[in-house]
């Protein structure tokens, strides 16, 4: 399988560093938030798995593609940002 579709393409998840946080606090861990990686997608479903204060890592309901270290991975919970970070590596 080649182009688009081919697996290497696809991430359940991401590791994400220099994490900033509208509101101050990260959300809580296994909460169900939405996440872009990139500009105008669809919010991917997704849950923080583990995070510091400055580092989180997400999983995802679904597989994202093209998940790509250097882009921002925001968060949202409804229509609220919550903040988010510099992916550091898709997994």
């Amino acid at each position: 399988m080649q182009g688009h579709d081919h697996p290497w393409l696809l991430a359940d998840g991401l590791h994400a560093s220099q994490a900033h946080w509208i509101a101050g606090d990260p959300p809580p861990e296994g909460g169900r938030l939405g996440a872009k990686t990139r500009y105008r997608q669809v919010d991917a479903d997704c849950r923080i798995r583990s995070q510091e204060r400055s580092r989180f890592e997400l999983r995802f309901d679904c597989d994202q593609w093209a998940v790509t270290p250097g882009q921002s991975a925001v968060l949202y919970h409804g229509d609220v940002c919550l903040g988010g970070g510099i992916i550091a590596a898709a997994s």
